[in-house]
């Protein structure tokens, strides 16, 4: 759905991260406040792996820090976000993309009660948000 993508991770892994992926033909670069790795062989600005940092807020005024749990793995050995990590990440985030995104996760049936029991009251307050946009 995107150009790029966003990758959750350990600050102190982030060293280690860049050496192997500078080995595969991806550059480091630091900027406007973001880390990433650029795709040397890729023309386009937008085909980037940012990172964010787990158990560390994004911005500043954010309502919750990035979540990080053992996630899923896929049959290829991906580890991708637990649905209950990407909705607080959304709720966190909240942009218009983020709120479409929820509404599809919702519409899927993907947040459960017990997820949505899970969530911190201002998070639920914004997905209860979200449902009444409908």
């Amino acid at each position: 759905m995107t150009d790029d993508i966003d990758l959750a991770v350990h600050r102190a892994d982030l060293e280690r991260i860049r050496k192997v992926a500078e080995r595969v033909g991806f550059h480091y670069r630091h900027a406007a406040g973001v880390d990433m790795l650029v795709d040397e062989a890729e023309s386009r600005p937008r085909s980037e792996i940012h990172f964010v940092f787990a158990l560390e807020k994004v911005r500043a005024g954010d309502l919750e820090p990035i979540p990080f749990s053992d996630g899923n793995q896929t049959e290829d050995g991906i580890l991708i976000a637990s649905v209950p990590d990407l909705l607080r990440m959304k709720l966190t985030s909240f942009r218009l993309k983020d709120k479409v995104h929820i509404q599809d996760m919702d519409g899927a049936g993907l947040i459960t009660p017990e997820i949505e029991q899970s969530l911190t009251k201002a998070l639920r307050e914004r997905l209860q948000e979200v449902r009444e946009t409908r």
